[in-house]
Parts: C-alpha cells; sequence; structure tokens
C-alpha cells in the first residue's frame, strides 16, 4: 500500500482554484523533488501533507486513510528561512520538540525522560554534523549550520515523512553541495519518505526519486484563477547511486533536457 496518496485532489480558496486534479501515489522511502512556476500549488500541496490546509474536494490518504487535519509527529518539516530559537542553544533549540511533545504546558522534561531525550537529541546533531556546536546560539552559526540545526529540531520527533519547502534556496552554491550530501546521507540511513520543493530543476534532477513539475495548463484569460495546477511531469530519476551533477546530465534524456532548457 502507498503511504500516500492523493485522487481527484482540489484546493480552492472561495473562487481561486489552485490544485485541480491532482492523482499520485507515494511508495514509502521515496525522495520527491518537485518544481514549478511561483503560485502554482506547490507548497499548497505541501501544506497539505503537513496538514495545516485541507483539501476542498477529493481525498489525501495517509497509509489509506484520510489524512490528518493538524500536524503530527510522523512529518517533520524544514523550511527556506530557519525556523530555530535565536534565545535557545543548538542542543535545547533540538530537544524543544520532544519537551514540548511530553510536557505542552511546561515545555520542560525531567529525569529520565530528560536524559533519554538529550541523548537522541546530541546523536542526530552528531548525524547532522553539529557536535562541536551543541552550546552556542543561532546567531554564532553560518546560514549551513542553521539548515543543519533545522533539519536536527524535523528529526527530532522521528517522523518517517520529512517535507523541505526550498531549504537550501537561500545557501552559497558550496555550501548547498554539502547540503545535498547530507540530505541524500539521512535519506538514505533512515528510510525516510522526502518531498522537496525547490526552484532548481538541475537539484532536482540531483536529489529525487521522481521529480513532479505542477503546472497549470488550463487557462481561462478572463478568469485566471479559474483553473488550477497539477502534476504534468512525473519522472523517475532514480538518483540511489551518489551520482555527481555532471552524471545526472549526461543521463537525462530528451525530454528532461527539454525541461531544462
Amino acid at each position: 500500500m502507498p503511504i500516500i496518496e492523493a485522487k481527484n485532489l482540489w484546493k480552492e480558496y472561495g473562487d481561486n482554484v489552485v490544485l485541480e486534479q491532482v492523482n499520485v501515489s507515494v511508495e514509502e522511502g521515496e525522495f520527491i523533488t518537485i518544481v514549478g512556476t511561483s503560485g502554482c500549488g506547490k507548497t499548497t500541496f505541501l501544506r497539505m501533507l503537513l496538514g495545516v490546509e485541507q483539501p476542498s474536494r477529493g481525498e489525501l490518504l495517509l497509509e489509506g486513510k484520510p489524512f490528518p487535519n493538524e500536524p503530527g509527529e510522523e512529518r517533520g518539516i524544514v523550511f527556506q528561512r530557519y525556523s530555530v530559537f535565536p534565545h535557545l542553544t543548538v542542543l535545547k533549540n533540538t530537544l524543544l520538540g520532544a519537551e514540548l511533545g511530553k510536557s505542552p504546558v511546561l515545555g520542560r522534561l525531567f529525569g529520565d525522560e530528560r536524559r533519554e531525550a538529550e541523548v537522541r537529541a546530541r546523536h542526530i546533531l552528531e548525524s547532522v554534523g553539529l557536535t562541536q556546536a551543541l552550546d552556542r546560539y543561532p546567531h554564532e552559526l553560518s546560514g549551513g549550520m542553521q539548515q543543519r540545526l533545522a533539519i536536527a529540531q524535523a528529526l527530532m520527533k522521528n517522523p518517517r515523512i520529512l517535507l523541505l519547502d526550498e531549504p537550501f534556496g537561500a545557501l552559497d552554491p558550496g555550501i548547498r553541495a554539502d547540503m545535498h550530501e547530507l540530505i541524500l546521507d539521512l535519506w538514505k540511513k533512515t528510510g525516510l519518505t522526502v518531498f522537496m520543493i525547490t526552484h532548481d530543476l538541475q537539484e532536482g534532477f540531483y536529489l529525487g526519486t521522481r521529480l513532479w513539475v505542477f503546472d497549470k495548463i488550463r487557462l481561462d484569460p478572463h478568469n485566471t484563477n479559474a483553473y488550477g495546477a497539477f502534476i504534468t511531469y512525473d519522472i523517475p530519476v532514480g538518483k540511489t547511486n551518489g551520482d555527481t551533477y555532471e552524471d545526472i546530465n549526461e543521463s537525462l534524456d530528451e525530454s528532461r533536457r527539454a525541461l531544462i532548457e
């Protein structure tokens, strides 16, 4: 059974149709990269996967059941802007998710629960390369380190699905390359199902096992909001062997090259 299915999915805000007739299924462990023009519904779809937006029509299913109408522990998210708390250290930022989950009023853990949570937080921070920065504050970190911290926060609750909304868009090319290797390594080791929005098509081909293109095909010149976008291309990429950008470019067939051009 697919971990996620969309069946004739629509999302409308009044007369504004954002998404229409989205039909797709995703198996556990896939890495889905998503591209498309601004305003074509990519982030709206991700927000539905997170549970903060609900379909207007159709079905969005999680393992065959209607998607929860609120965020849950099985889904972690990382945004382009760093979702870290400036007054907390790296370690305390990472611990916060566990503390709020167990104690939403106090936001604190004690005794064995805190020790267990701290062991897990330290392990996750080691996996994202932040072992030497446990006691530093976000303003003392580079952009890449802050995004590593945001990924650690998302992984703290042991999610099965990781949602990435242009997580590397604000980073310099060299740092982005490091983050690519980090996220691929984490994906391979954890078996996460990943959905990642990107504006960089080459990045989408490089990271994903499938690349989705959201586009609005039906147009009404007198009412630009009358029709929504859907997945116009669903391209299997087969990214599993750590290929370089050059390897990916050489293996693109004519249809993929047409997308890049």
